[in-house]
């Protein structure tokens, strides 16, 4: 947006206060917020702070770090006050001697795009991240108990979550997200809002916007928005497909071939093949938590074995059916990403373990169609190949370890800043006490 543009619309929104936001390496979005008069000294000079209390950032010895303004970025937080009206910034993330911070997860994203781009390609994604509204137990905590009662695509004119997602949605559009859908998903209390498939980046920072954006919402109407994986026993978890596709500089979709019986190119194939091989190498990265692998067990249509397919929602990867005609709509559904992770990671490994197959000219395994996998014996999937993501997020760390193509995507700092914490997070885990152990041993052992 042009600069002089850009002030007047903001003085236009009677916008009163600025927030710079980036995120660390968790994806939790940090924010620096400043008065409105102070904004244009921001996008000349940018704005100093220290990092060396954000997790993954820099050391106290070396804690000072500079965030530059992406212009681009502006919107407006529709539910802040009038009379404090909140504009906001995403930020790259930069050394004192004026070089990328590598452990900045949006700029090392925004490199590896800039990479694809300079091999004439764009990596295109549109996530389905899923959500519970829940309600509160108390004054001070929360209790995971469904907002409504409501089940698949369920409508009712007086249900209280159609109108609270209606005002997420009003929300989202304010913040300037092309929202395509929202509906209630499978488990009660379960929603899904989708936006249009876009740039990686645009597509990273948006997700981003829809979070916070639903949590403060939710929060407006007394209810608690959770991106938990796995909220409640016994019911589907939430997931975040990422529906992704390669196009050329003139917007063509490198993925179509109208030839194949599947209309998938050599290239969809080879980036297909890339993800299926490096599926257990990324899992720690695009399912970060140690609730995550609480989610990705057989029997909730989350994907445990490593296969794709046509319509079959038990593969990892699925490629959706489309309408003749529209070739751009051609692409391959990654089913195994939760929305407690990093979006910026999340699309940085994910395109880097496709470009990998295709680099390789990687082939994918027979496709599992018309086949559940969930029933099938271990016998059945070792005969046929199918493999398994990792069982737990330290089984998953351990083979991320072992994945130099998903490291080399990272980068030395990320990488480092991520197993330390998903490291510290699951020893933490390690040593509690649940209550199902009390239940079940207190009095018997």
């Amino acid at each position: 947006m042009d600069r002089k543009e850009l002030l007047k619309r903001i003085n236009e929104d009677h916008v009163k206060f600025i927030s710079f936001q980036f995120t660390d390496v968790n994806g939790t979005v940090k924010s620096l917020d400043m008065p409105v008069e102070r904004l244009e000294g921001a996008l000349d000079d940018g704005i100093w702070f220290d990092g060396s209390s954000v997790e993954g950032f820099c050391r106290i010895q070396e804690s000072d770090m500079h965030l530059r303004v992406d212009p681009d970025t502006y919107a407006v937080l529709p539910w802040s006050p009038a009379d404090m009206r909140r504009g906001r910034f995403f930020c790259d993330i930069y050394m004192p001697d004026g070089t990328p911070f590598e452990g900045d997860p949006r700029g090392a994203l925004k490199r590896a795009l800039a990479v694809l781009k300079e091999r004439g390609m764009t990596f295109k994604v549109g996530p389905e991240p899923e959500f519970f509204l829940l309600k509160k137990n108390g004054s001070q905590s929360i209790h995971p108990v469904p907002h409504d009662v409501g089940g698949y695509f369920d409508f009712s004119p007086n249900d209280e979550a159609v109108r609270v997602r209606t005002e997420l949605i009003r929300a989202l559009l304010q913040m300037g997200l092309k929202v395509e859908v929202g509906h209630h998903e499978v488990a009660l209390g379960q929603h899904e809002i989708d936006f249009e498939f876009d740039d990686a980046l645009q597509t990273a920072d948006n997700v981003l916007t829809l979070k916070y954006t639903v949590k403060a919402i939710a929060a407006q109407n007394d209810l608690v928005a959770s991106f938990m994986p796995k909220p409640i026993f016994g019911i589907n978890g939430s997931g975040m497909h990422c529906h992704q596709s390669l196009f050329d500089l003139k917007g063509n979709n490198l993925f179509f071939d109208a030839n194949d019986a599947f209309s998938l190119s050599k290239t969809a194939y080879g980036f297909i093949a890339g993800q299926l091989q490096h599926a257990r190498g990324f899992s720690a990265v695009v399912a970060p938590t140690v609730n995550s692998y609480k989610r990705l067990v057989p029997g909730y249509e989350a994907p445990v074995y490593i296969g794709w397919a046509q319509t079959n929602r038990s593969a990892l990867i699925r490629i959706p059916r489309y309408k003749p005609g529209k070739d751009k709509a051609v692409r391959a559904e990654l089913r195994c990403p939760d929305p407690s992770a990093n979006p910026y990671l999340v699309f940085l490994t994910i395109l880097a373990a496709g470009m990998d197959g295709i680099d390789r000219g990687l082939v994918p395994p027979t496709p599992l169609n018309n086949i559940n996998v969930y029933e099938l014996t271990a016998n059945d999937r070792k005969r046929m190949k199918v493999g398994n993501l990792p069982g737990s997020l330290h089984e998953a760390l351990a083979e991320l370890e072992k994945a130099p193509v998903i490291k080399n995507a990272l980068g030395p700092s990320l990488y480092e800043a991520f197993t330390r914490s998903r490291l510290a997070e699951w020893e933490q885990y390690r040593i509690s006490v649940t209550d199902w152990e009390v239940e079940h041993y207190l009095e018997t052992a």
